[in-house]
Protein backbone atom coordinates (compact mmCIF):
# COMPACT_ATOMS: atom_id res chain seq x y z
CA UNK A 1 0.00 0.00 0.00
CA UNK A 2 2.64 2.39 0.74
CA UNK A 3 5.27 1.72 -2.37
CA UNK A 4 1.87 2.44 -4.56
CA UNK A 5 0.61 5.46 -2.59
CA UNK A 6 4.20 7.30 -2.30
CA UNK A 7 3.65 8.04 -6.47
CA UNK A 8 0.95 10.51 -5.50
CA UNK A 9 2.20 13.69 -4.41
CA UNK A 10 -0.43 14.02 -1.48
CA UNK A 11 -1.10 10.67 0.17
CA UNK A 12 -1.64 10.49 4.06
CA UNK A 13 -1.06 6.63 5.60
CA UNK A 14 -2.23 5.83 8.86
CA UNK A 15 -1.06 2.84 11.09
CA UNK A 16 -2.01 1.37 14.23
CA UNK A 17 0.03 -1.07 14.45
CA UNK A 18 -2.09 -3.58 16.20
CA UNK A 19 -2.20 -1.48 19.30
CA UNK A 20 -5.72 -2.50 21.20
CA UNK A 21 -5.98 0.27 23.08
CA UNK A 22 -9.29 1.77 23.75
CA UNK A 23 -11.09 3.80 21.01
CA UNK A 24 -9.10 1.71 18.54
CA UNK A 25 -10.54 2.86 15.28
CA UNK A 26 -8.86 1.58 12.21
CA UNK A 27 -5.96 -0.62 11.80
CA UNK A 28 -4.28 0.58 8.31
CA UNK A 29 -6.11 3.95 6.60
CA UNK A 30 -4.88 5.07 3.51
CA UNK A 31 -6.15 8.21 1.76
CA UNK A 32 -3.95 8.88 -1.71
CA UNK A 33 -4.28 11.62 -4.81
CA UNK A 34 -6.16 14.83 -4.40
CA UNK A 35 -9.63 14.99 -5.67
CA UNK A 36 -10.52 18.22 -4.12
CA UNK A 37 -8.28 20.42 -2.03
CA UNK A 38 -8.92 23.05 0.49
CA UNK A 39 -6.92 25.90 0.02
CA UNK A 40 -4.50 27.55 2.28
CA UNK A 41 -4.69 30.95 1.64
CA UNK A 42 -8.25 31.52 3.35
CA UNK A 43 -8.39 33.94 5.86
CA UNK A 44 -10.30 31.81 8.22
CA UNK A 45 -9.34 28.61 7.73
CA UNK A 46 -11.65 26.64 10.26
CA UNK A 47 -14.80 28.19 8.83
CA UNK A 48 -12.88 27.11 5.04
CA UNK A 49 -12.86 23.68 6.78
CA UNK A 50 -16.61 23.66 7.68
CA UNK A 51 -18.24 24.85 3.99
CA UNK A 52 -15.22 22.68 2.61
CA UNK A 53 -16.75 19.47 4.57
CA UNK A 54 -20.13 20.63 4.33
CA UNK A 55 -19.90 20.16 0.36
CA UNK A 56 -17.79 17.16 0.42
CA UNK A 57 -19.87 14.60 2.16
CA UNK A 58 -16.86 12.08 1.91
CA UNK A 59 -13.45 11.06 3.13
CA UNK A 60 -11.52 14.01 4.28
CA UNK A 61 -7.74 13.69 5.28
CA UNK A 62 -5.59 16.19 6.47
CA UNK A 63 -3.72 18.29 9.21
CA UNK A 64 -2.91 21.15 11.78
CA UNK A 65 0.27 22.77 12.02
CA UNK A 66 1.10 23.88 15.52
CA UNK A 67 1.02 27.72 14.19
CA UNK A 68 -2.35 27.66 13.44
CA UNK A 69 -2.52 28.38 16.96
CA UNK A 70 -2.02 31.97 15.48
CA UNK A 71 -5.47 32.37 13.76
CA UNK A 72 -7.35 31.06 16.64
CA UNK A 73 -5.80 32.90 19.35
CA UNK A 74 -4.79 36.12 18.10
CA UNK A 75 -1.47 35.35 18.35
CA UNK A 76 1.73 35.70 16.36
CA UNK A 77 5.02 34.08 15.51
CA UNK A 78 8.44 35.08 14.22
CA UNK A 79 10.59 31.85 14.40
CA UNK A 80 11.51 30.84 11.18
CA UNK A 81 10.28 27.24 9.42
CA UNK A 82 12.23 25.15 7.12
CA UNK A 83 9.76 21.83 6.21
CA UNK A 84 7.38 24.28 5.22
CA UNK A 85 4.12 22.07 5.45
CA UNK A 86 1.16 25.26 5.42
CA UNK A 87 -0.68 25.72 8.88
CA UNK A 88 -3.89 23.36 7.41
CA UNK A 89 -4.19 21.11 4.49
CA UNK A 90 -7.36 18.70 4.03
CA UNK A 91 -8.09 16.90 1.01
CA UNK A 92 -10.78 14.50 -0.63
CA UNK A 93 -8.53 11.88 -1.64
CA UNK A 94 -9.20 10.18 -5.44
CA UNK A 95 -8.79 6.42 -3.53
CA UNK A 96 -9.04 5.09 0.05
CA UNK A 97 -7.68 1.59 1.23
CA UNK A 98 -8.87 0.32 4.52
CA UNK A 99 -7.26 -2.80 6.14
CA UNK A 100 -8.38 -4.49 9.26
CA UNK A 101 -6.86 -8.03 10.31
CA UNK A 102 -7.26 -9.77 6.17
CA UNK A 103 -10.14 -7.51 4.97
CA UNK A 104 -9.18 -4.87 2.52
CA UNK A 105 -11.32 -2.49 1.38
CA UNK A 106 -10.82 -0.01 -1.71
CA UNK A 107 -13.17 2.84 -2.52
CA UNK A 108 -12.20 4.94 -5.87
CA UNK A 109 -13.95 7.75 -7.70
CA UNK A 110 -13.02 6.11 -10.95
CA UNK A 111 -14.40 2.45 -10.24
CA UNK A 112 -11.57 0.92 -10.89
CA UNK A 113 -11.40 -0.73 -7.56
CA UNK A 114 -9.74 -4.28 -8.87
CA UNK A 115 -6.86 -2.35 -10.65
CA UNK A 116 -6.52 -0.53 -7.68
CA UNK A 117 -6.16 -4.14 -5.94
CA UNK A 118 -4.09 -5.42 -8.75
CA UNK A 119 -1.85 -2.28 -8.84
CA UNK A 120 -0.92 -2.64 -4.88
CA UNK A 121 -0.66 -6.55 -5.13
CA UNK A 122 1.79 -6.36 -7.90
CA UNK A 123 3.71 -3.74 -6.64
CA UNK A 124 6.99 -4.59 -6.30
CA UNK A 125 9.47 -4.03 -2.31
CA UNK A 126 11.54 -1.20 -2.50
CA UNK A 127 15.43 -2.34 -2.27
CA UNK A 128 16.90 -0.16 0.81
CA UNK A 129 18.42 3.23 0.07
CA UNK A 130 21.30 4.23 2.20
CA UNK A 131 20.94 7.74 3.04
CA UNK A 132 22.71 10.53 2.79
CA UNK A 133 22.52 12.17 6.58
CA UNK A 134 24.06 15.78 7.23
CA UNK A 135 25.78 16.33 10.50
CA UNK A 136 23.35 16.39 13.15
CA UNK A 137 22.96 19.16 15.12
CA UNK A 138 20.71 20.38 18.11
CA UNK A 139 18.94 23.74 18.25
CA UNK A 140 20.32 24.14 22.13
CA UNK A 141 23.11 22.97 23.53
CA UNK A 142 22.76 21.49 26.58
CA UNK A 143 24.08 24.45 28.92
CA UNK A 144 21.28 26.24 26.78
CA UNK A 145 18.87 23.91 27.47
CA UNK A 146 19.14 24.13 31.67
CA UNK A 147 19.64 27.85 31.65
CA UNK A 148 15.45 27.93 29.68
CA UNK A 149 14.05 25.12 32.05
CA UNK A 150 15.02 27.20 34.73
CA UNK A 151 13.88 30.46 33.54
CA UNK A 152 10.01 28.83 32.66
CA UNK A 153 10.68 27.60 36.67
CA UNK A 154 10.86 31.09 37.10
CA UNK A 155 7.48 31.63 35.36
CA UNK A 156 6.16 29.16 36.86
CA UNK A 157 7.19 30.55 40.75
CA UNK A 158 5.86 33.87 39.76
CA UNK A 159 2.68 32.55 38.66
CA UNK A 160 2.69 33.10 35.01
CA UNK A 161 2.13 29.41 34.23
CA UNK A 162 1.71 25.87 36.20
CA UNK A 163 3.38 23.68 33.25
CA UNK A 164 5.26 24.78 30.05
CA UNK A 165 5.79 22.22 27.36
CA UNK A 166 9.35 22.84 26.29
CA UNK A 167 10.85 21.30 22.48
CA UNK A 168 14.51 21.33 21.16
CA UNK A 169 15.21 20.55 17.84
CA UNK A 170 17.25 17.98 16.14
CA UNK A 171 18.28 18.70 12.50
CA UNK A 172 20.53 18.35 9.35
CA UNK A 173 20.93 19.99 6.26
CA UNK A 174 21.59 18.74 2.99
CA UNK A 175 20.36 15.53 3.82
CA UNK A 176 19.08 12.91 1.24
CA UNK A 177 17.11 10.38 2.42
CA UNK A 178 13.99 7.88 0.60
CA UNK A 179 11.16 8.90 2.97
CA UNK A 180 9.32 5.68 2.91
CA UNK A 181 12.90 3.94 3.71
CA UNK A 182 13.06 5.75 6.96
CA UNK A 183 9.12 5.21 8.02
CA UNK A 184 9.64 2.01 7.35
CA UNK A 185 12.96 1.73 9.95
CA UNK A 186 11.08 4.12 12.19
CA UNK A 187 8.49 1.74 12.52
CA UNK A 188 10.34 -1.51 13.01
CA UNK A 189 12.03 0.72 15.80
CA UNK A 190 9.75 2.28 17.27
CA UNK A 191 6.02 0.73 16.18
CA UNK A 192 3.38 3.18 17.74
CA UNK A 193 -0.48 3.43 17.44
CA UNK A 194 -1.11 6.57 16.12
CA UNK A 195 1.85 6.23 13.17
CA UNK A 196 1.87 7.97 10.16
CA UNK A 197 3.40 8.35 6.48
CA UNK A 198 2.08 12.14 5.11
CA UNK A 199 3.51 13.35 1.74
CA UNK A 200 2.32 16.81 0.83
CA UNK A 201 4.07 17.46 -2.68
CA UNK A 202 8.01 17.10 -1.48
CA UNK A 203 7.65 17.55 2.47
CA UNK A 204 7.25 14.21 4.41
CA UNK A 205 6.01 13.64 7.73
CA UNK A 206 7.60 10.08 9.46
CA UNK A 207 5.29 9.61 12.79
CA UNK A 208 5.76 7.24 14.89
CA UNK A 209 3.63 9.35 17.73
CA UNK A 210 2.18 7.09 20.97
CA UNK A 211 -1.04 9.74 21.72
CA UNK A 212 -4.58 10.88 20.22
CA UNK A 213 -5.18 14.67 20.02
CA UNK A 214 -9.15 14.01 19.35
CA UNK A 215 -11.84 10.89 18.65
CA UNK A 216 -15.10 12.15 17.29
CA UNK A 217 -17.49 8.98 17.26
CA UNK A 218 -21.14 10.37 16.82
CA UNK A 219 -22.17 12.84 19.39
CA UNK A 220 -19.26 12.11 21.46
CA UNK A 221 -15.66 13.24 21.50
CA UNK A 222 -12.70 12.04 23.13
CA UNK A 223 -8.89 13.52 24.14
CA UNK A 224 -6.02 11.11 25.29
CA UNK A 225 -3.27 13.51 26.48
CA UNK A 226 -0.30 11.72 27.29
CA UNK A 227 2.08 13.21 30.15
CA UNK A 228 4.61 11.35 32.02
CA UNK A 229 7.34 9.07 30.70
CA UNK A 230 9.99 6.50 32.24
CA UNK A 231 11.93 4.93 30.09
CA UNK A 232 11.78 1.01 29.83
CA UNK A 233 14.07 -2.40 30.62
CA UNK A 234 13.20 -4.62 27.81
CA UNK A 235 16.04 -6.99 29.36
CA UNK A 236 14.43 -7.33 32.63
CA UNK A 237 10.45 -8.09 32.90
CA UNK A 238 10.94 -7.17 36.78
CA UNK A 239 12.75 -4.17 36.68
CA UNK A 240 10.17 -3.29 33.68
CA UNK A 241 7.36 -3.66 35.79
CA UNK A 242 8.89 -2.39 38.86
CA UNK A 243 9.23 1.44 36.51
CA UNK A 244 5.43 1.14 34.88
CA UNK A 245 4.77 1.29 39.38
CA UNK A 246 7.10 4.30 39.44
CA UNK A 247 5.12 5.88 36.77
CA UNK A 248 1.99 5.46 38.46
CA UNK A 249 3.19 6.82 42.05
CA UNK A 250 4.99 9.79 40.44
CA UNK A 251 3.86 12.64 42.25
CA UNK A 252 5.59 15.07 39.45
CA UNK A 253 4.28 12.73 36.51
CA UNK A 254 0.66 12.38 38.00
CA UNK A 255 0.60 16.67 38.30
CA UNK A 256 1.52 17.04 35.35
CA UNK A 257 -0.65 14.82 34.11
CA UNK A 258 -3.63 15.58 36.17
CA UNK A 259 -3.41 19.61 34.81
CA UNK A 260 -3.74 18.62 31.23
CA UNK A 261 -6.95 16.47 32.15
CA UNK A 262 -8.55 19.57 33.62
CA UNK A 263 -7.29 21.88 30.48
CA UNK A 264 -8.56 19.21 28.35
CA UNK A 265 -12.00 19.16 30.65
CA UNK A 266 -12.06 23.00 30.26
CA UNK A 267 -11.77 23.00 26.66
CA UNK A 268 -14.30 20.17 25.98
CA UNK A 269 -16.63 22.02 28.56
CA UNK A 270 -17.13 25.05 25.42
CA UNK A 271 -18.17 22.21 22.80
CA UNK A 272 -19.87 19.52 24.61
CA UNK A 273 -23.56 19.47 26.58
CA UNK A 274 -23.42 20.60 30.28
CA UNK A 275 -22.82 17.55 32.87
CA UNK A 276 -21.39 15.45 29.64
CA UNK A 277 -18.03 15.59 30.19
CA UNK A 278 -16.26 12.57 32.70
CA UNK A 279 -12.15 11.53 32.81
CA UNK A 280 -12.81 7.50 31.92
CA UNK A 281 -9.63 6.85 32.83
CA UNK A 282 -6.77 8.75 35.25
CA UNK A 283 -3.57 8.16 35.13
CA UNK A 284 -3.40 4.89 32.82
CA UNK A 285 -0.15 3.49 32.37
CA UNK A 286 0.77 2.29 28.43
CA UNK A 287 3.66 0.41 27.46
CA UNK A 288 5.71 1.37 24.02
CA UNK A 289 8.47 -0.06 22.58
CA UNK A 290 11.19 2.67 24.28
CA UNK A 291 9.30 4.19 27.01
CA UNK A 292 6.08 3.48 29.58
CA UNK A 293 3.89 6.46 29.38
CA UNK A 294 1.13 8.15 31.94
CA UNK A 295 -2.24 8.48 29.48
CA UNK A 296 -5.59 9.94 30.72
CA UNK A 297 -9.19 9.64 28.63
CA UNK A 298 -11.75 12.42 29.13
CA UNK A 299 -15.10 12.41 27.07
CA UNK A 300 -17.81 14.32 26.83
CA UNK A 301 -21.60 14.73 24.31
CA UNK A 302 -21.22 17.28 21.65
CA UNK A 303 -23.73 20.16 21.68
CA UNK A 304 -25.54 19.68 18.84
CA UNK A 305 -24.85 21.46 15.20
CA UNK A 306 -21.05 21.74 16.54
CA UNK A 307 -18.82 21.40 13.55
CA UNK A 308 -15.41 20.60 12.54
CA UNK A 309 -14.08 24.13 12.74
CA UNK A 310 -15.32 24.63 16.34
CA UNK A 311 -13.71 21.31 17.27
CA UNK A 312 -10.46 22.35 16.26
CA UNK A 313 -11.10 26.20 17.23
CA UNK A 314 -11.65 25.57 21.07
CA UNK A 315 -9.17 22.66 21.36
CA UNK A 316 -6.42 23.00 19.25
CA UNK A 317 -3.42 23.29 20.00
CA UNK A 318 -3.50 20.13 22.03
CA UNK A 319 -2.70 20.91 25.77
CA UNK A 320 -0.32 18.12 26.19
CA UNK A 321 1.44 20.64 23.74
CA UNK A 322 1.00 23.67 25.54
CA UNK A 323 0.91 23.53 29.19
CA UNK A 324 -1.21 25.61 31.59
CA UNK A 325 -3.19 28.39 30.80
CA UNK A 326 -2.88 27.57 27.45
CA UNK A 327 -2.74 31.08 25.95
CA UNK A 328 0.09 32.25 28.39
CA UNK A 329 2.46 29.01 27.78
CA UNK A 330 2.18 29.74 24.07
CA UNK A 331 3.30 32.94 24.42
CA UNK A 332 5.99 31.66 26.48
CA UNK A 333 7.29 28.99 24.33
CA UNK A 334 7.29 31.40 21.25
CA UNK A 335 9.40 33.60 23.75
CA UNK A 336 11.57 30.72 24.62
CA UNK A 337 11.71 28.17 21.66
CA UNK A 338 14.24 28.68 19.22
CA UNK A 339 12.59 27.31 15.36
CA UNK A 340 9.05 27.37 14.81
CA UNK A 341 6.96 23.95 15.31
CA UNK A 342 5.65 23.82 12.11
CA UNK A 343 3.22 20.48 11.96
CA UNK A 344 5.45 18.78 14.87
CA UNK A 345 2.77 18.97 17.30
CA UNK A 346 0.41 19.60 14.89
CA UNK A 347 -1.86 16.73 14.26
CA UNK A 348 -2.80 14.14 11.27
CA UNK A 349 -5.92 12.17 10.99
CA UNK A 350 -9.11 11.87 8.82
CA UNK A 351 -12.87 12.87 8.92
CA UNK A 352 -15.07 9.95 7.86
CA UNK A 353 -17.95 10.28 5.12
CA UNK A 354 -20.34 9.86 8.58
CA UNK A 355 -18.08 13.21 9.89
CA UNK A 356 -16.56 10.88 12.66
CA UNK A 357 -12.74 12.02 12.89
CA UNK A 358 -9.63 10.47 14.28
CA UNK A 359 -6.55 13.10 14.72
CA UNK A 360 -2.94 12.17 16.56
CA UNK A 361 -0.44 14.49 17.93
CA UNK A 362 2.22 14.85 16.10
CA UNK A 363 5.44 13.45 17.70
CA UNK A 364 8.37 11.38 17.91
CA UNK A 365 8.46 11.86 14.25
CA UNK A 366 10.87 12.89 11.15
CA UNK A 367 10.30 16.15 9.27
CA UNK A 368 11.97 16.39 5.84
CA UNK A 369 12.16 18.79 3.05
CA UNK A 370 13.26 16.84 0.04
CA UNK A 371 13.66 20.20 -1.97
CA UNK A 372 16.21 22.33 0.24
CA UNK A 373 17.23 18.66 2.20
CA UNK A 374 16.53 19.92 5.85
CA UNK A 375 15.65 17.27 8.26
CA UNK A 376 14.17 17.67 11.24
CA UNK A 377 13.12 15.97 14.71
CA UNK A 378 12.01 18.32 17.62
CA UNK A 379 11.48 16.66 20.92
CA UNK A 380 9.79 17.89 24.25
CA UNK A 381 8.98 17.47 27.73
CA UNK A 382 6.51 19.42 30.34
CA UNK A 383 7.88 21.60 32.64
CA UNK A 384 6.64 22.07 36.22
CA UNK A 385 7.77 23.32 39.40
CA UNK A 386 9.15 19.92 40.31
CA UNK A 387 11.64 20.07 37.08
CA UNK A 388 15.12 19.14 37.42
CA UNK A 389 16.43 20.47 34.33
CA UNK A 390 18.95 17.65 33.96
CA UNK A 391 16.05 14.78 33.99
CA UNK A 392 14.10 17.12 31.82
CA UNK A 393 17.09 17.13 29.28
CA UNK A 394 17.66 13.46 29.49
CA UNK A 395 13.54 12.71 29.01
CA UNK A 396 14.55 14.56 25.15
CA UNK A 397 17.15 12.52 24.21
CA UNK A 398 15.15 9.21 25.44
CA UNK A 399 12.37 10.50 23.20
CA UNK A 400 14.91 11.12 20.01
CA UNK A 401 16.58 7.99 20.11
CA UNK A 402 14.09 5.63 18.24
CA UNK A 403 14.67 8.88 15.10
CA UNK A 404 18.56 8.36 15.67
CA UNK A 405 17.88 4.60 15.37
CA UNK A 406 16.02 5.18 12.37
CA UNK A 407 18.30 7.18 10.66
CA UNK A 408 21.05 4.96 11.78
CA UNK A 409 23.04 7.58 12.95
CA UNK A 410 23.81 6.26 16.59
Amino acid sequence: MLNWANRFNISCFLDNNHYNFPLHSQECLLGAGSRYFLGTDNPNRLASLNSFADLHKDWIFGHLSYDLKNEIHGLSGSHSGYIDFPDINFYVPEVVVKLNNSCLEIGSCREDHEAVLNAIMSEEPRMYTEPKIGEIRQRLTEKEYLEVIEAVRGHIIRGDCYELTYCMEFYSEGSVITPLDIFTQLSVVSPNPFSAFYRYNNQYLLCASPERYIRKLGNKIFSQPIKGTISRDSDNKITDQHKKVELYNSVKDRAENVMIVDLVRNDLARICTEGSIKVDELFGIYSFPQVHQMISTISGELQSETTVGDIFNYTFPMGSMTGAPKHRVMELIEKYEKTKRGLFSGAVGYISPERDMDFNVVIRSILYNADSGYLSFPVGSAITYHSDPAREYEECLLKAEAMFKALRVR
